[in-house]
């Protein structure tokens, strides 16, 4: 039964990587709430500014800078663009430098660009500032991994739904938040449109700058302390509890140095850290959890990030596994991008009573449903993990993104002009399309551990394939929008037929079960 108390109490911890074995959320005086704080709402304000243009782009800009239904969607298309390399950028990054770090530096550089939106007068000026903006998309990827490296296995995937469903209500946030700002400096101000909406992007520039500043100072890297210490501490961590052992310098290992213990070191042919148990303990420490000698051994050998190399990057990229992870992203978090672009003008087309501010305000319900819906997609898989292990994890995955499909074909067969049908059915397609992009982030740690911030980045910029592609779709069938919806849907149903057969991590992995 869940524990009220662990929300505000002080964690029990991994007694190797310190990481958090429950979810402090409601208590930012303690690192791990901390941290878990900074992570939503450094991912929540980037994709406010990231998605900043769709509440305003069908009307107010349109009219202004003289766009095209093309050009719309162009620039909706060159948004994730910028996305799709940055995160491939920032996963290997997190794993070089550290998440944080990697994670404050997408902020600030995303911020440049939507401080400059008031110097856009042209469909091309509009295409490269985006495309700019599209920086901020990348956050997510430091996001998840400096959650992953903050909490344990037993919760990471409720830590990493949650962390990503806040952030992502940022989608939903902006279509608040954007028109209520424009109407305001026009209204109360007396700005005309041409002015107002540049303005309007000041707002979202200072509240990211403010955000990153305050976590490079409140938090740390990791739970140990300096990135590039991570695996001295955990080195030490198994010396205090009776295990000893060498660090081997070799490509893609922990360490550029060797650690003696005095035992003689391995071949350098060897792919994993080798430790010996002394069967001595020097007791446990406050606040530590209670794991076997044997999965503390399994801690280091196969969770401990490592600098990654080409030839291991390129073992993690090419894995069955990780296409299990990229593919389903592709489907569900590509399905958010894609509709989250269009929807404010599919629900115009459909009811255009309700104006830009009101077809901005439903359309924002898509995006805000992630603070629900995808938490309960990372809660639902870690209690299936603690019951059927990783093979759980993974078919409830596949089993949101089937019912996803099934959701978004009955939209695109009915069309609905019926506000009350045409709601309920994007209600019930956000729960399990968001759940699924949470239960595929509570599995994405379990593979290849070592190389989370390659996995990470990989998949997270799949994702942002899916949006592209999907986005080329919507492109060209211009306002047909129904069209596209069936067409995602079959799809998404087909591409996760086809890859449910493979195992969950690779056989014989270390550490990440």
């Amino acid at each position: 039964m869940f524990d009220v108390t662990t929300l505000w109490r002080t964690p029990e911890v991994n007694p190797i990587n310190r990481k958090a074995r429950s979810i402090p959320a409601l208590n930012p005086i303690n690192v791990y709430g901390r941290v878990f704080t900074f992570s939503w709402l450094g991912f929540m304000i980037a994709f406010w500014s990231w998605y900043a243009f769709p509440p305003l782009l069908t009307l107010t800009i349109a009219k202004d800078l003289k766009l095209t239904q093309v050009d719309i969607a162009n620039s909706n298309i060159i948004a994730l663009v910028a996305t799709l390399l940055v995160r491939l950028v920032a996963g290997p990054a997190c794993d070089r430098f550290g998440p944080r770090w990697t994670f404050a530096g997408c902020l600030l550089a995303g911020s440049v660009p939507t401080a400059l939106a008031g110097a856009v007068f042209t469909p091309s000026g509009l295409l490269a500032l985006r495309f700019f903006v599209g920086i901020l998309g990348g956050s997510f990827v430091p996001c998840q991994v400096w959650t992953t490296g903050f909490f344990d296995k037993n919760v990471i995937g409720s830590a990493n739904a949650f962390t990503a469903g806040f952030g992502n209500a940022g989608g939903g946030i902006t279509y608040f938040l954007m028109p209520a700002i424009f109407d305001s400096l026009v209204q109360k101000q007396h700005l005309t449109p041409h002015v107002a909406w540049r303005i309007a992007f000041i707002v979202p520039f200072i509240a990211i700058v403010a955000v990153s500043i305050a976590m490079l100072v409140l938090c740390p890297d990791t739970p140990t302390g300096k990135w590039s210490e991570r695996h001295l501490h955990a080195q030490q961590n198994l010396a205090n509890h009776g295990i000893t052992g060498d660090i081997v310098a070799v490509p893609g290992e922990i360490t550029d140095e060797k650690v003696s213990s005095g035992t003689e070191s391995p071949s350098s042919n060897e792919k994993k850290l080798q430790f010996d148990a002394t069967g001595k303990q020097s007791g446990d420490l406050d606040g530590e959890a209670q794991i076997g000698e044997q999965q503390m051994l399994d801690t280091a050998r196969g969770e401990i990030v490592v600098k990654p190399t080409f030839k291991e990057v390129m073992s993690v990229v090419f894995s069955m596994q990780t296409l299990v992870t990229c593919g389903c992203y592709f489907c569900s978090f590509g399905t958010e991008l894609s509709v989250n672009n269009i929807l404010g003008a599919y629900y115009l087309v459909n009811f255009p009573k309700l104006l830009q501010t009101g077809t901005g305000r439903w359309a924002a319900m898509f995006g805000l449903l992630n603070v629900v819906c995808r938490p309960t997609g990372g809660i639902i898989s870690d209690l299936l993990y603690r019951r059927s292990g990783l093979w759980g994890k993974k078919f409830l995955v596949h089993g949101y993104a089937i019912i996803t499909g099934a959701f978004l074909i009955a939209i695109g067969l009915t069309n609905s002009h019926e506000k009350s049908t045409m709601f309920g059915l994007i209600a019930g397609m956000a729960f399990f399309l968001e759940g699924g992009s949470g239960a595929n982030f509570s599995l994405v740690p379990h593979v290849h551990p070592h190389a989370n911030g390659v996995v990470s980045g990989l998949t997270g910029a799949t994702g942002n394939l899916g949006g592209i592609i999907f986005a080329i779709i919507f492109r060209y069938n211009g306002k047909d929008y129904a069209k596209v919806f069936w067409i995602i849907g079959v799809i998404t149903i087909a591409i996760n037929l086809c890859l449910c057969w493979i195992r969950p991590i690779p056989k014989g992995q270390i550490g990440g079960r």
